[in-house]
């Protein structure tokens, strides 16, 4: 046999390298490519689930294009507060600026510049500021007269609401639109987005408790925003003697009912944040019972309690009296005892599309002298729980410790009936 030189061995053995060398490069080089197209598949399927941003919510006032025109040469009045802003400028204030002409401002609970306390009556005055009389719909009258109307062509309303049926604004929204429709005059409504507008619950008002915080047969949270009120008002013949108000309507741009909303202003003075805000269908209830709702606090309708409630809960605090808040809370300048709901998570309320009853049915259960829980003798902030409610069941399912369930099921067949009617009237989705 042929034997091997030594120098075909070594090129061999070189050659034998140099291949190995090559299929190992060729492996990191097919493993990068492999890692390339795995980033590059992972993009272009990140690139296909990507949204379009949301559009930013723009309110009805934000629009001028849409109704400044419309307005030049007319005779205005406007319905005004602290919420009736272009940007963060008052309406009143830019409409001026842009040739507008306000003949007057209607004001309505708290006053047109909102330094008024809730349940206050307000007077008649002149705006400092811009020089147009102030005509006050929450003092001797709260109704414009056909003599305010008689130099005015339109009326413009723009104010922010909170979507609950004590919220008074809407009752002066009615008022205004039966004197138009008597003036024959026009309404143009801005409108705004209901910070609870996802929430429709609690019982119909019964009409025999109808009163100044609750006109017409809506649930306590009626998920509309104030032009879909004006046309379910006039659509419903709610007016006085079924009057029809003409409509002029701005709606809301880029909105949905179930799209969360922050208030940049403050809609009244005790409600001061957007947790007040949130928890305000189901804790104003409380302004009917034996128990502080934080009235006389920097923060109301976020807490509760009652100096009778001591032993029963760790948390404390004490109202006070606080000018242009509440001069006279219940339980002035005495340490109250209860739930402090600063912190609650109010996701839980959109996810349950509920008004929270637990919290009336623990403090009731847990207050020692019950016989005074519902006595609205005590206290001249209180209404009965009827008014309230505008139910004339909930006082006596609450003293039976009646369930949830059950309390809800009175609700019925109203609650649905009024869902269904409340589709005709919808601007948004």
């Amino acid at each position: 046999m042929k034997k091997t030189c030594k120098f075909e061995e070594i090129c061999q053995a070189s050659i034998d390298g140099f291949n190995k060398e090559i299929k190992k490069e060729r492996m990191k080089l097919n493993v990068a490519l492999l890692l390339v197209l795995a980033v590059a598949v992972s993009a272009f399927n990140r690139i296909g689930n990507i949204k379009e941003p949301v559009k930013e919510i723009i309110t009805g006032a934000d629009q001028t294009h849409l109704y400044v025109p419309y307005l030049k040469g007319k005779r205005v009045a406007v319905m005004a507060n602290p919420t009736t802003i272009i940007g963060k400028k008052h309406l009143v204030d830019s409409l001026k600026s842009l040739g507008i002409n306000i003949v007057k401002v209607f004001g309505p609970e708290h006053g047109f510049r909102g330094n008024a306390s809730a349940g206050v009556q307000v007077k008649d005055e002149t705006d400092a500021a811009t020089g147009i009389p102030i005509i006050s719909l929450y003092g001797r009258k709260n109704k414009p007269s056909r003599q305010d109307m008689a130099d005015v062509d339109v009326l413009l309303y723009d104010l922010q609401d909170v979507g609950v049926r004590f919220y008074t604004n809407i009752n002066a929204l009615s008022r205004l639109m039966e004197a138009c429709a008597e003036s024959n005059k026009e309404m143009l409504i801005l409108d705004r987005p209901n910070p609870n507008a996802y929430l429709i619950d609690g019982p119909i008002l019964d009409m025999k408790y109808k009163s100044g915080i609750g006109m017409f047969p809506i649930p306590m949270s009626h998920g509309l925003t104030v032009a879909e009120f004006a046309q379910m008002a006039n659509g419903e013949g709610w007016l006085t003697n079924k009057v029809k108000c003409k409509l002029k309507i701005i709606k809301v741009a880029n909105y949905d009912h179930n799209m969360p909303y922050t208030l940049p202003v403050k809609p009244s003075p005790n409600l001061n944040t957007q947790q007040a805000i949130l928890l305000y269908p189901s804790t104003c209830m409380f302004e009917a019972v034996y128990v502080n709702h934080g009235r006389g606090t920097q923060f109301p309708f976020t807490v509760l309690g009652s100096p009778e409630l001591k032993g029963k809960y760790s948390f404390s605090y004490t109202p006070t009296s606080i000018k242009g808040m509440s001069e006279t809370p219940l339980f002035m300048n005495q340490v109250c005892y209860g739930l402090d709901l600063r912190n609650y998570d109010t996701e839980k309320l959109r996810k349950s599309g509920k008004i929270n009853l637990q919290w009336i049915m623990e403090l009731y259960k847990a207050h020692p002298h019950k016989e005074k829980f519902f006595d609205s003798k005590l206290s001249k902030e209180m209404n009965t729980i009827e008014v309230q409610i505008g139910s004339g069941l909930f006082r006596q399912q609450i003293i039976d410790g009646v369930p949830e369930a059950e309390i809800r099921k009175s609700w019925e067949p109203g609650l649905s009936q009024y869902k269904e009617m409340r589709k005709k009237y919808l601007l948004y989705p």
